[in-house]
């Protein structure tokens, strides 16, 4: 077989590619690994993480209901039917990827273990692909970390976490990450006690001010936190799960946490195993295939694409799959210069409240120079109030000329406001230019604005423009 794109994988990202490459009337193979147990499972992690954290954000919104003068019962928790809604939202996520609409494509499909014979060649069962370019995309798994007896015990993850036949009574969640964090405060709002154990404490990619926000709400919900305690050892205990943590001090003893379940969400691992990728000339270790910033491999011919991709210069990013398949067909199919590096790529945390940021960090700004820090809290937000969800603050931080370098938004909907920053950065625009901007009212859009409102206030106390308006004012 001789395409012209031969795709590696079968997540969001390997399908933007093949899907778009096609399109534009190009030969594409895509190759997809067989599932682990020969049957089809569409339910991902992703999938169960959205319906979890929805599920729960309903139910806290019922149990509030009182506040709106509105009388309604305790709302009971049918964990069959939330199963089936995280189900359906996997299979209807899952059409975009069907053998039907990919072979309407003209995309031929191959469901076999793919690996290199050489720089130029993959086979995929009994074919042999010769494609002028190759792209790897084939995500992550979960990686428990290395402590004794963790092996051993039975381990959730975000995939199977649905799939348990009887509802967690207690979790153990291992994992300060975005998905450890949003998977137990979801758990405990649907009636599960969980313990979430944070070795290297909480959120530690985003702003310390914003985790605050998320530590106090994951408190007020009821979710026991461990954090910065490493993890001794795991054992079963009663045919439970059993984690041995670290003492808080020296000559201290150590603390010992149960539970009913266990779920592991404590970091992720390139898919890479099998590939042969030395054979084709690339180097790839746990981290990933390290790709330039027009993420080419080694191999000049081959690309690596989202999680299975190591840029040197960018941060990690969950969900930066499917940016980097439009990057790839932008350079493979129009031959136009890209660069993987420059985009602030927006990271989201399905808590309550949300936490959504972009770029560089107060605390990573200010090692580069001197910076400015605007602020304005959901406080001050007619909309917030109104329904509730005042709890939140939007934090820009800036050069000394008003340059966008980074945004941390914590409340209500910053998923969304994030996207008008996304926006910002990649344009290039001043904080004034938001600060411009005009934008509906009354909406929780408003913060964003108001927080580059906030660029002028110093102005207000300078003397040459007090007297300038001093002296127009004489003139009526």
């Amino acid at each position: 077989m001789t395409p012209d794109i031969c795709v590696v994988g079968t997540g969001p990202g390997a399908l933007t590619v093949a899907t778009t490459a096609a399109l534009f009337g190009v030969s594409v193979v895509l190759v997809a690994p067989p599932a682990t147990d020969g049957a089809e499972q569409p339910l991902t992690g992703s999938s169960a993480c959205v319906a979890l954290a929805a599920a729960a954000q309903r139910l806290s919104a019922l149990r509030e209901a009182g506040r709106f003068g509105l009388s309604l019962g305790e709302p009971q928790l049918d964990a069959a039917q939330l199963r089936g809604h995280a189900e359906r939202l996997a299979d209807a996520l899952a059409l975009n990827g069907s053998a039907e609409r990919l072979a309407a494509l003209g995309i031929v499909q191959l469901r076999d273990e793919p690996h290199f014979l050489n720089r130029h060649t993959l086979a995929a069962g009994e074919h042999r692909i010769r494609a002028r370019r190759f792209v790897i995309a084939l995500g992550a798994q979960p990686a428990a970390p290395s402590v004794p007896g963790l092996a051993e015990l039975p381990l959730l993850t975000l995939e199977t976490l649905m799939a348990a036949p009887r509802w967690p009574e207690r979790l153990l969640v291992l994992g300060g990450e975005p998905a450890g964090v949003e998977i137990a405060q979801a758990m405990r709002r649907l009636g599960s006690e969980v313990v979430l154990i944070l070795p290297e404490g909480l959120l530690p990619q985003e702003d310390p001010e914003a985790c605050d926000l998320i530590r106090r709400a994951l408190l007020r919900d009821g979710v026991v936190l461990h954090e910065g305690r490493g993890l001794l050892r795991a054992e079963s205990a009663r045919h439970r799960p059993r984690l041995v943590l670290a003492p808080r001090e020296e000559n201290a003893a150590e603390t010992a946490v149960e539970g009913t379940h266990l779920l592991v969400a404590s970091g992720r691992k390139p898919r890479l195993a099998g590939l042969d990728l030395d054979l084709a000339g690339i180097r790839a270790d746990d981290s990933g295939i390290p790709v330039d910033r027009g993420l080419r491999t080694a191999n000049r011919r081959i690309f690596a694409i989202g999680d299975c991709a190591r840029i040197a210069g960018a941060p990690p990013c969950g969900h930066a799959g499917e940016h980097h398949a439009g990057l790839v067909v932008r350079n493979a199919l129009f031959r136009l210069p890209v660069n993987a590096t420059r985009a602030a790529l927006p990271r989201l945390t399905l808590s309550q409240p949300e936490l959504a940021s972009l770029g560089l960090s107060e605390a990573e700004a200010r090692r580069q120079g001197t910076i400015g820090v605007l602020r304005w809290p959901y406080a001050e937000n007619a909309r917030a109030r109104a329904e509730g969800r005042s709890e939140g603050l939007i934090k820009v931080v800036t050069d000394r000329r008003g340059r966008i370098l980074g945004v941390t938004i914590v409340g209500a909907q910053a998923g969304e406001l994030i996207g008008l920053w996304s926006l910002a950065v990649r344009q290039r625009l001043n904080v004034r230019d938001v600060a411009d901007l005009a934008l509906p009212a009354p909406t929780l859009s408003e913060i964003s604005k108001r927080a580059a409102l906030s660029v002028h206030t110093p102005l207000a106390s300078r003397p040459g423009l007090r007297r300038l308006i001093g002296f127009l004012r004489r003139f009526g």
